[in-house]
């Protein structure tokens, strides 16, 4: 009889240290992505180095500018930022990406997400314009396309209409001294 009150006993122990071991195992492998040393604020994107999706946006109403056209991305460097009005980290970076804008080696185009016109104009007659085409994405759809997280973000385009790289979240100005503009000016050092 002593034998059957062991199993019952055993299995018992094993069901009570098993959520422990689990968890020891997870807190395991946090503790090795911790210190792995690896930037864990980047987010990998499988777009890189293919080309830009077919996109073809209408414009900004009433803001004089061309809609998003990936066929405008030809030949030229572009820099694309995915923005919104109602997004605060997008009101942060926006000093950023009009220091940028000063720089006529590339081009500054906006996918506008979700966002409505009226708001979206607002926001850059506050802020001020950086963008030489505003494509207005109000389902979030081409957003989708481009594997977008969220907002905003900001994608490199080559001259090959390739995209070169992307940053997920608000520019800063040191973001774009140490991350940003070598990849612009990688891009740009490519012939084409």
């Amino acid at each position: 009889m002593s034998t059957e009150t062991e199993t019952p006993t055993r299995s018992r122990r094993l069901f009570v240290l098993l959520p422990l071991l689990i968890f020891l195992g997870l807190a395991g492998l946090f503790l090795s992505q911790l210190l792995s040393g690896r930037d864990v604020s980047e987010v990998p994107s499988a777009l890189i180095g293919l080309p830009a999706p077919q996109t073809n946006l209408p414009a900004l109403e009433g803001s004089n500018l061309p809609g998003l056209d990936s066929r405008a991305f030809a030949g030229k460097v572009t820099l694309v930022n995915v923005f919104a009005s109602w997004c605060a980290p997008c009101r942060e970076e926006h000093p950023v990406l009009l220091a940028l804008s000063q720089d006529k080696r590339f081009v500054m185009a906006a996918l506008n997400y979700k966002d409505q016109p009226e708001n979206a104009r607002r926001f850059l007659g506050d802020l001020g314009n950086p963008f030489q085409a505003i494509g207005v994405d109000e389902a979030g759809r081409t957003a989708i396309d481009w594997g977008v997280y969220g907002v905003p973000e900001t994608f490199v385009i080559g001259k090959d209409g390739k995209i070169a790289y992307k940053f997920v979240g608000p520019l800063t100005s040191e973001t774009a001294q140490t991350l940003l503009l070598p990849q612009i000016e990688k891009a740009l050092a490519v012939p084409g």
